[in-house]
């Protein structure tokens, strides 16, 4: 991914019990930071770290906006927003890198 990328993410637990919104400007470094447990105490301490939503833009201030949005949200809209666009709910991170 392009470093004028900034995509906004929903990472979730093995069990889907736990959601998360962050923002990057690297999609995969962080998923990955995540995985290895270098992300947010939040994330490590609940193992967080399957890639279930992203969306990506150009405008650093959009992204930001939006995770904010996400994150204000209720939960039910995280799950509605997850499953418009992956209702397996698969770790998308290995088919986005491929």
């Amino acid at each position: 991914m392009s470093d004028n990328l900034y995509c906004v993410y929903i990472l979730t637990n093995t069990y889907n019990t736990v959601l998360y919104t962050g923002v990057t400007n690297d999609l995969r470094r962080r998923v990955l930071e995540h995985k290895e447990g270098k992300g947010s105490t939040f994330t490590n301490k609940y193992k967080v770290h399957k890639l279930v939503y992203y969306e990506c833009g150009s405008d650093i201030n959009a992204a930001i906006l939006r995770e904010k949005q996400i994150k204000g949200g209720s939960r039910q809209s995280k799950i509605d927003l997850v499953n418009s666009m992956n209702p397996p709910w698969k770790d998308l991170l290995n088919d986005l890198f491929e």
